[in-house]
């Protein structure tokens, strides 16, 4: 019994323990379960969480993208400098109408988006087998000279076109009347040039487009001869257009002539001149009553081109009216174009004949009067054929004024492909009527520079347009091609602007210009243009010091360098706007650029002055000023011991040239199957930080916009270099070059000639004259030679300038330092007109 009840209890213990023991293993079982379960589900919820922030992140990435990839054409949120409605007739009607039309020889619109455009063609008679059609400013026409004589740039103009034999000069004057912009009037007169063997017969076609608004009848009288066109708009209301006939002069009675007209559509401005082209027909006979009956050339009826027939996209934009009034006539005659506003109901008399005549005198008299009031070069004893020729050069910069509406073309590093920007105006001055017939973010502070001495509220309106055209981010696109008209003039790699890119912002130039003009106390109107003005300038000056940040604290950088090194010798650098002036061999984050640097000196000078003559805060501005003009700081950066100049830092070699690329054809493999050659850089030394050892323009900047302390030995320096005919002195301008440098006159590639390796450019000129001024007013040691240096330069430039306009008929794009002959584009009224300046001696 013992024993059983003693191995019961083993045997009881024993399953016991068993049980304890299977209890507990199940338990454990259970915990590892649970523990594998609970990682298990840790894991699922970690890929969990992290598949949805994969996705939060993925659609907030797409989100960010999407926002940034819109900044860059998201308007600035300011309110806009200009209003709405500042060009409307109703606000400024005698403003309205103008030669707002650059880019032709003679035509006139209006401030408004889609302007009534009117316009002249011409062309010669029995001289050429080829139609020798001349309609918008081409260097290919290779007129003798064509510009604006007097053009006040409000109410009246009159300009001469030199052509092969003849002379055409164009009048017009504008009276106010009505809600529209009042009337106008042209005279178009054409005479034989005194050389001319026989008088020539000459075809003008005046004609009137409708920019898809508005609706042009034609009325003919006398069988063919169109009489007028009667027209209405949404922004002229009812109107009409007057032809005359044909007069040998205001006395003299109707000459011969015979008309013809076209009446036809056109879905844009840039198509008139193909489409008078292709409405030419022989067929048409010139029979005067004394002379031989010869076939001329005259519209007839618009036939489109065969491959236009065969587009599988037709033009999807707006047909709209397009009538062409022809008249041929032998030399010497004139006729009178009349527009007349429907809504001038008080009209005293027609604007013709004899009372043109009396508006135009009236008007000559104001203009001779307010320019010698302006400049005072008759007190200065110039002679009556240098004030002419000055006349000539502000009228051009006025006449040069274009209206422009449209979108550029933008992109940004968030872009796959190019957006449209926002459509937007611009009012501003051209550099050339045949070559830059659009705006230029850098050219046009210099051009506002004279402006804003002869009409200081037309400058106000150009500098409001062109920082009305800022985006969110401060940024402007460089070169503005608003219209198809306009962008029918581009090649297409020029077209899209990115927004990495800057221009120098030289329209604090003219604000700095504007603000002296009144240096005791500002106006209220210029007061009220700076407020508006002022949150887009203090973004616009952000954008800059973010952007364009140099390597180093305070050191600045231009973006935008080619980047295909094997083409160029020295890759250009478009946003300088100083092109292929030599920068760093082998462009690189490492570049310092002196002459942006002395741009943002400039820019926090003007900035200090603006906010404090607005009670806004001005100390950040004064402190980057301090900084950007601390000689040390630009010693620092900039000064090359090795050639004694301030210049520029970056990965360099100057062993560079342009050699012939080998291409290996294989033995008895014909060569014209193989990749032409071409010339590409060669590099004999590898390239090393370093200060690139250029001397020319951009040396100078540090001077030419008053950074330098008139008491820095530096100075003494740059004065050294620039009189030294074996660097920068010529007997007609400063090269832009040294010509001791080894890129002088180099060419850039095989098909790119040099452009600012050493010629002549005035723009830089004008600041080197006004800078010498400044020193030579201004208390130091080298007080005495920056005046004789002022005198001796300013001479030279204004006797070149004004002996090529005398000899070629043109102010140049820039002048040969050797012989002082204009090159490049012309006429070039833009920078260069800015010798009126140097006459004047106002800066």
């Amino acid at each position: 019994m013992g024993r059983q009840r003693h191995g019961k209890r083993v045997v009881s213990s024993d399953a016991s323990a068993h049980r304890k023991e299977d209890k507990h293993v199940v338990v454990m079982q259970r915990k590892e379960k649970k523990k594998k379960l609970d990682i298990g589900k840790l894991f699922i919820n970690i890929s969990i969480g992290l598949c949805i922030f994969s996705l939060v992140w993925f659609f907030y990435a797409l989100y960010m993208r999407s926002s940034l990839a819109r900044r860059v054409v998201t308007p600035h949120p300011s309110p806009r400098v200009l209003d709405e409605n500042s060009t409307s007739p109703a606000v400024a009607p005698d403003r309205f109408w103008g030669s707002y039309r650059p880019q032709v020889y003679f035509g006139m619109k209006t401030k408004s988006p889609r302007s009534v455009v009117t316009g002249l063609m011409w062309m010669r008679q029995f001289s050429e087998p080829d139609v020798n059609l001349r309609h918008t400013c081409e260097q290919g026409d290779r007129l003798p000279s064509y510009g604006w004589l007097m053009h006040d740039g409000l109410s009246f103009g009159i300009q001469e076109i030199r052509d092969t034999d003849f002379i055409l000069t164009t009048e017009f004057v504008k009276r106010m009347g009505g809600h529209h912009g009042g009337d106008w009037t042209w005279r178009i007169t054409a005479k034989q040039q005194s050389s001319a063997p026989q008088s020539p017969v000459v075809s003008l076609m005046f004609y009137v487009a409708a920019d898809q608004q508005g609706t042009l009848q034609a009325h003919v009288e006398e069988r063919n001869r169109l009489g007028s066109v009667i027209g209405f708009s949404e922004e002229l209301g009812s109107f009409k257009i007057t032809f005359g006939k044909p007069a040998a002069g205001e006395a003299a009675g109707i000459k011969y002539a015979s008309y013809n007209h076209l009446k036809t559509v056109s879905t844009g401005l840039e198509k008139l001149t193909e489409i008078v082209q292709n409405s030419l027909n022989r067929r048409f006979v010139y029979s005067p009553p004394s002379g031989e009956k010869r076939p001329y050339i005259a519209v007839d009826s618009y036939k489109p081109p065969p491959h236009h027939q065969q587009q599988k996209n037709p033009d999807p934009r707006k047909e709209s009216d397009f009538v062409v009034h022809q008249v041929t006539a032998q030399t010497p005659f004139q006729i009178e174009v009349l527009f007349e506003s429907g809504s001038f109901r008080d009209r005293p008399n027609q604007l013709a004949g004899r009372v043109m005549t009396e508006e135009l005198e009236k008007n000559k008299a104001a203009f001779d009067v307010k320019f010698e009031k302006t400049f005072g070069l008759q007190s200065k004893g110039y002679t009556p054929a240098q004030i002419k020729f000055a006349k000539a050069a502000l009228s051009n910069m006025l006449g040069g004024m274009g209206y422009f509406y449209g979108q550029s073309v933008v992109q940004s590093v968030y872009n796959e492909y190019p957006l449209l920007y926002p459509e937007g105006a611009l009012f501003t001055a051209v550099p050339s009527r045949s070559f830059f017939p659009r705006g230029f973010l850098w050219d046009e502070g210099f051009h506002q520079l004279l402006v804003s001495k002869w009409d200081p509220g037309m400058a106000r309106e150009a500098i409001g347009h062109w920082l009305d055209l800022m985006n969110v981010e401060g940024w402007i696109p460089r070169e503005q091609i608003l219209g198809d008209e306009a962008r029918s003039k581009v090649p297409a790699e020029f077209v899209v602007q990115r927004n990495e890119n800057a221009n120098p912002p030289t329209l604090f130039l003219a604000l700095e210009a504007l603000l002296e003009a009144e240096p005791e106390q500002p106006s209220e109107v210029t007061k009220h243009f700076l407020r508006r003005l002022f949150p887009r300038l203090r973004t616009w000056f952000e954008w800059y010091n973010t952007t364009q940040a140099g390597p180093l604290p305070n050191s600045y950088r231009w973006r935008g360098r080619d980047k295909d090194t094997n083409l160029f010798l020295n890759p250009k650098t478009l946003t300088s706007g100083l092109d292929d002036y030599p920068r760093a061999s082998h462009p690189s984050p490492d570049e310092r650029h002196v002459d942006l640097h002395s741009w943002m000196a400039l820019a926090s000078r003007v900035m200090v002055r603006v906010a404090q003559l607005l009670d806004e805060p001005h100390h950040e501005y004064e402190q980057t000023r301090r900084t950007l003009s601390n000689g040390t700081l630009l010693a620092r950066l900039y000064w090359s011991e090795q050639l004694n100049a301030f210049c520029d830092y970056g990965n360099h070699t100057q062993a560079v040239s342009l050699q012939q690329e080998k291409v290996h054809v294989p033995p008895g493999q014909p060569r014209h199957q193989f990749p032409a050659t071409r010339l590409i850089r060669s590099m004999r030394r590898a390239p090393r930080l370093q200060y690139v050892n250029a001397l020319g323009y951009v040396s100078l900047f540090p001077f030419l916009l008053h950074i330098l302390e008139p008491v820095s030995p530096k100075l003494e320096r740059i004065l050294q270099d620039m009189r030294d005919p074996d660097k920068l002195w010529t007997p007609f301008g400063l090269r832009s070059l040294s010509k001791a440098d080894p890129l002088y006159m180099k060419r850039n590639t095989e098909h790119d000639a040099p452009y600012w390796r050493g010629p002549i450019w005035i723009n830089i000129n004008y600041l080197a004259v006004k800078a010498l001024y400044y020193y030579s007013n201004t208390e130091g040691p080298y007080r005495e030679k920056a005046a004789t240096l002022y005198e001796e330069l300013r001479t030279n430039i204004i006797n070149n300038v004004y002996r090529q306009y005398l000899e070629s008929g043109y102010i140049w794009e820039q002048y040969n330092d050797s012989t002082g002959r204009g090159q490049g584009s012309h006429p070039f009224t833009g920078w260069s007109a800015l010798t009126v300046l140097m006459m004047a001696e106002q800066y």
